[in-house]
């Protein structure tokens, strides 16, 4: 659904976040909690767990953008255990972080790709590093013109330095701002920095009907946005009903 009145047929490329957008993530990484919440005396909500999951990896994030995504999930889940008063080895700290090849793709990505993928460029912007990228592109279906990581960068959104580096990216692929239409699910991490880079946005509302934001941090006020959709097969589905 545009909230503008500007079509998707408008843009050249699509630059996508991966993980809560194209990747389960919250699913993926639950799963992976689970040694730790079935050894919590008092075990979270779901909702819980991933609301202060939220907040130790932007905190986690911002004092250290030089660690590797691995790293980083280490690091806040060791930090939930602290919260949790429950004591883990560093050997379960790890394996949370190496979970991320086990996250599932949600069940209408693979299909929008492919079928966006015959009408656009499509680039990752991501936060993690490129090995972690390379497992979960092999549940993607298709192949990224560009691939721009935290890793690459040296900070992780909602840097604007991500952004920045990322219409870099595009303008080497022969492509302009004005012709990216920014695609993601985090209104924090994406909407937000990528309208202060005067990029324009589809809001992929993955949480729709939740009162909860899930993994992702709240922004301070709501950002632009230009298209909103509750899926990626809706902005597909929405992109082949504007015709040629």
């Amino acid at each position: 659904m545009a909230v503008t009145g500007m079509r998707l047929r408008d843009f050249q490329v699509l630059t996508f976040d991966c993980y809560g957008t194209l990747i389960d993530w919250e699913s993926g990484m639950y799963a992976a909690m689970a040694p730790l919440v079935a050894a919590a005396a008092r075990p979270p909500t779901r909702a819980g767990l991933l609301a202060q999951f939220a907040l130790r990896e932007s905190a986690v994030q911002s004092a250290d953008p030089a660690l590797r995504y691995p790293q980083v999930l280490a690091r806040v889940h060791e930090g939930l255990a602290r919260d949790l008063g429950v004591s883990l080895p560093d050997s379960a700290h790890r394996a949370f972080g190496q979970s991320i090849p086990d996250w599932p793709a949600f069940p209408d990505t693979v299909g929008a790709l492919q079928y966006l993928k015959r009408h656009y460029r499509l680039v990752v912007l991501s936060n993690v590093d490129r090995e972690s990228f390379a497992a979960s592109n092999a549940r993607l279906g298709v192949t990224f013109e560009a691939v721009c990581t935290a890793q690459d960068i040296g900070s992780y959104k909602p840097d604007p330095r991500n952004f920045a580096y990322l219409i870099e990216a595009v303008r080497r692929l022969g492509a302009e701002p004005r012709h990216i239409l920014h695609t993601a699910q985090s209104l924090y991490h994406d909407h937000a920095p990528a309208q202060a880079a005067g990029l324009k946005s589809a809001w992929i509302d993955r949480g729709h009907g939740s009162p909860a934001s899930g993994a992702t941090r709240r922004p301070e006020q709501m950002p632009h946005f230009d298209f909103r959709f509750e899926t990626l097969g809706a902005l597909a589905a929405a992109h082949a009903a504007e015709g040629s």
